[in-house]
């Protein structure tokens, strides 16, 4: 939902980037059905998805990297441990970007990222917390994927405002960003 949430918001804003999920389980899944109705109840027709497994080249490749939660970030993280300064949850990225204020005009997202995630420890992403987490809605009602769907439309939100505050944009190097939702 992530993946598609963000890429509607950054084509609504004519911000030029590739959004792409994949997840820690096996891949080649279609969504749930109440996913799928969940999202076009907001206009996004995701029913052409299909799940992928996290591979090393996509965290190589990506610019910045979203878990829904923090295992997820974990997982990234010990595969590759370089990826540590751009991999946040969603909800810590938010929250942490609130904190420490928008990208500003000319700032590249590394240091933003840099900016935002400059008194991180790993060791603040153990375990589990509501505070960083989303709550899967896999194998819950409806209501449960309405619900997360409207908590991560929010999160998005607030989220584009503080990495694209001024669109289109793409970083200082040039190139298009790119993201991974986990």
């Amino acid at each position: 939902m992530t993946e598609y949430l963000l890429r509607a918001r950054l084509a609504q804003m004519g911000v030029a980037t590739t959004v792409h999920s994949a997840g820690l389980l096996p891949g080649g899944y279609a969504p749930p059905p109440d996913g799928v109705a969940v999202m076009a109840s907001r206009g996004i027709d995701s029913s052409g998805h299909v799940s992928r497994t996290v591979e090393a080249e996509m965290i190589e490749g990506a610019d910045l990297i979203l878990g829904m939660a923090r295992e997820h970030v974990r997982a990234v993280v010990l595969d590759d441990s370089d990826a540590w300064p751009r991999t946040f949850t969603l909800k810590e990225l938010v929250r942490r970007g609130e904190e420490s204020g928008a990208r500003t005009p000319g700032e590249g997202l590394d240091g933003w990222l840099a900016r935002v995630g400059a008194d991180r420890l790993a060791a603040d992403l153990t375990g589990s917390s509501p505070d960083d987490d989303v709550a899967d809605p896999i194998g819950r009602s409806r209501d449960a994927w309405e619900t997360v769907a409207a908590e991560l439309s929010t999160l998005v939100d607030r989220l584009v405002v503080l990495i694209w505050p001024e669109s289109p944009r793409s970083d200082t190097s040039g190139r298009d960003e790119r993201s991974w939702a986990q």
